[in-house]
């Protein structure tokens, strides 16, 4: 019987301006702050080969906080923080008796904290601004949970991941304000976990005088399948080894006054590997320095 593992972890997304994310770091003394709860329910899965299965109803809620502040004009910090995260699953009832096999399950706690610098390789105001990050996940969430040890709120390894960004802004005719970044990303796991290759691109529209950012973004992530961590049995982990996904995501951003503004959007995997099969949501608010 083949090991079944699934993450929903890695389809994380923040924010839809221009200001937060990509090529462009902040500047000295500006910074960009957000609060967003993010979940996903799912009963299916795409298990190693692609394909997908059912599985016990599981979710999991993040409450995050999340922020960049321009410590020169060049370097960025960048925190990303689930400071609260719960993983449940319901019961297990059989079809035929009814009866409940395996009782429901929930923890909470915090989650992986991610740490991050942003330093930006051309000059601020570049045509083309290409910038390099550092992001640190920190274990601060918990790998091993629950009466049957199979929820998690984290994967229990330190990763360190370097990434290249590069992009552009642009106008659509007086009124369309408008964006484009590319990324490509190593992401080194210890624990025996498998090292990941990442890439993407965003793209963004502001509309109403840049009042209404419309963005979306894909991202693919690709295991090198170079660890040595054995897949665990198990119907409700959120953090698995070899993970590989394509995931597409969409997000509105609406700012309410000049600085502060309210975000929403949803994701999810049209292929995957060890994956949920189910879409993620996310809402939020957010405070910009930038404005």
């Amino acid at each position: 019987m083949k090991k079944i593992v699934y993450t929903i972890g890695m389809l994380l997304f923040f924010v839809g301006s221009v200001n937060a994310g990509g090529p462009w770091p902040q500047a000295k003394g500006i910074g960009f702050f957000k609060v967003s709860e993010w979940w996903i329910v799912f009963d299916k899965h795409f298990t190693d080969t692609g394909l997908t299965d059912p599985n016990i109803t599981t979710g999991i809620f993040n409450t995050f906080v999340y922020g960049e502040y321009g410590i020169t004009n060049r370097l960025t910090g960048i925190v990303s923080a689930p400071l609260f995260s719960r993983n449940y699953m319901n019961n297990l009832v059989s079809e035929t008796t009814q009866e409940v096999l395996v009782k429901g399950d929930a923890v909470n706690s915090i989650g992986d904290v991610d740490l991050g610098i942003k330093y930006g390789l051309t000059k601020p105001g570049s045509k083309i601004p290409v910038s390099a990050s550092l992001i640190l996940g920190l274990p601060t969430g918990k790998a091993v949970a629950g009466e049957l040890n199979n929820l998690q709120t984290g994967d229990g390894e330190f990763n360190q991941m370097l990434q290249l960004d590069a992009g552009m802004g642009f106008s659509l005719g007086k009124h369309v304000s408008s964006y484009a970044s590319v990324y490509t990303a190593y992401n080194n796991r210890t624990k025996d976990f498998s090292d990941e290759f990442r890439f993407g691109a965003e793209y963004g529209l502001g509309l109403f005088k840049q009042r209404l950012w419309l963005t979306a973004r894909l991202n693919v992530v690709e295991s090198l399948r170079n660890g040595s961590k054995r897949e665990e049995v198990t119907s409700t982990s959120i953090f698995a080894n070899n993970t590989e996904y394509t995931s597409i995501g969409f997000e509105a951003s609406f700012y309410v006054t000049r600085k502060i503004g309210i975000s929403a959007g949803m994701a999810g995997a049209s292929r995957g590997e060890l994956i949920a099969a189910a879409p993620s949501y996310s809402i939020g608010v957010f405070y910009d320095m930038s404005k």
